[in-house]
């Protein structure tokens, strides 16, 4: 008799009985662990589609007395018949070892020693094999440390292979390709997960999110990816720990965010974000105004064309740029408070609109550090929504030759075809583009009731000379 019959069957005479058995979290089934060799056969990967530079990298290792094998993302890809965007290289060389086995390599990371190999433009990473922290690493230890929430501090704690798979986030990025034998060993089902369209979380769920809560961003960002449904005890964790995101540090969260939202999946991630509710965790600022029903501020749609135009520029293999991406995101949160500002404080349009871009970004940073080749041009962007409005023929014409219109100008359209009431400017912007210059002129004549008024002179009192 199988033991998942008999367990049934035991079972059911204890609930005859009134008897109930009170059944362990889902998210403490462990995963179990045993090396499965899956031959080129059945994996199917084309060596064509493998990078020769990769290969160079794992070959150089073995030949040198190491383990080398292709890892993680590019192979998932490559069993999804996706184009990997890099390959990632594992070995059992410490990163010291493996540097100087490559002239042109070099040690990055302090919290996650690696060596980068360069060939060209190209960059190779190359990861040494980790194992879990245990109570022999202590927390003074050069090599591994957590913190009392669990968060990983330091993790350059050295082991096998079988170590690794098990220090991987999800099964189906612990999948390792040997370039000798041209298999794939996998070491946690991630094969299966991988054809069932499943994510899941190595070991516990909540344990694994706090040794690194952006593991909970990646979950959602791959399950946007790759269309993957998540296992629900990898889920479940999430709704609680989500707060714990505010530990990372703004300039990792900002990468990750760029991830998210600029690799072609931006409404899939940012849908995926609001199910999971980590999306206020990287925009706090836009999530309550996510949630307000403001006809004069259509926030949700505007962030998903925002994301739409994002991930169709990306399709026809556009330029895009996070300048654009956080002056779409952030925009009214920054109207919003410049319209308070005009109003409670009776400040001038532009300086409102300054202070507010100062107050909204400051708030912003204190999450996703946005660098200041991007921050500047932002504030440009903002700033042009203002100049756009006027259509004098000098200001139109200074305005169409600024560096930032083209941006400014897609953000403007952006906010019409989303529903804030502009009367028609964005395409008047469309036309005046492709008008000639007699026609920019005529466009550009106000009504006399929208110019701006003449000054008067002030007349000088009489004097009085003639009477002294």
């Amino acid at each position: 008799m199988g033991r998942s019959l008999f367990q049934h069957i035991i079972s059911r005479l204890l609930g005859l009985l009134g008897i109930t058995i009170q059944e362990p979290p889902a998210e403490q089934a462990d995963i179990i662990f045993s090396k499965r060799i899956i031959p080129e056969a059945e994996h199917r990967i084309p060596r064509r589609l493998l990078d020769d530079n990769a290969l160079k990298v794992a070959y150089r290792l073995q030949d040198s007395g190491y383990e080398g094998y292709l890892v993680g993302g590019c192979i998932r890809d490559l069993l999804l018949s996706k184009v990997p965007k890099d390959f990632d290289v594992a070995t059992d060389a410490h990163p010291e070892e493996a540097a100087e086995l490559f002239r042109r390599s070099r040690l990055i990371g302090r919290r996650f020693k690696l060596v980068h190999v360069r060939f060209g433009r190209d960059l190779v990473e190359v990861a040494t094999f980790r194992t879990s922290h245990d109570n022999q690493v202590k927390q003074d230890d050069q090599a591994g440390r957590q913190c009392d929430s669990g968060m990983i501090l330091r993790d350059n704690v050295y082991g096998t292979i079988e170590d690794d798979a098990r220090r991987r986030d999800f099964t189906v990025n612990a999948l390792y390709y040997c370039p000798k034998d041209h298999c794939v060993y996998d070491f946690a089902n991630g094969y299966q997960d991988l054809q069932q369209r499943r994510l899941r979380i190595m070991g516990t769920a909540s344990d694994r999110y706090r040794e690194d809560p952006v593991r909970m961003l990646r979950a959602a960002r791959f399950a946007a990816k790759l269309d993957f449904t998540i296992e629900p005890a990898s889920e479940k964790p999430i709704f609680e720990l989500g707060q714990h995101l505010s530990k990372i540090a703004p300039a990792r969260l900002f990468d990750e965010t760029l991830k998210l939202f600029q690799s072609g999946h931006a409404v899939a991630s940012f849908t995926e974000l609001r199910r999971l509710d980590l999306f206020r965790y990287l925009f706090p600022q836009v999530e309550p105004l996510l949630e307000q029903d403001i006809p004069e501020m259509p926030v949700d749609t505007l962030v998903l064309n925002a994301l739409n135009n994002t991930d169709r520029r990306l399709a026809q293999n556009k330029s895009v740029t996070p300048a654009f991406l956080f002056a779409a995101l952030l925009w009214y949160p920054t109207k919003q408070l410049m319209e308070k500002l005009i109003r409670e404080q009776n400040m001038p349009q532009l300086p409102a609109l300054h202070e507010a871009a100062n107050q909204v970004l400051a708030a912003q940073v204190r999450t996703t550090a946005i660098p200041r080749r991007f921050s500047t041009p932002l504030r440009e962007i903002w700033e042009l929504q203002l100049r756009l409005t006027r259509r004098s023929e000098k200001s139109a014409a200074r305005t169409f030759e600024h560096p930032r219109f083209r941006a400014a100008y897609d953000l403007l359209l952006l906010r019409e075809n989303s529903g804030e009431a502009l009367d028609g400017l964005s395409q008047w912007w469309t036309d005046y583009q492709t008008a000639n210059p007699d026609q920019r002129h005529s466009m550009s004549q106000q009504p006399a009731t929208a110019e701006r008024p003449k000054r008067r002179r002030r007349r000088r009192a009489p004097s009085n000379r003639a009477n002294d």
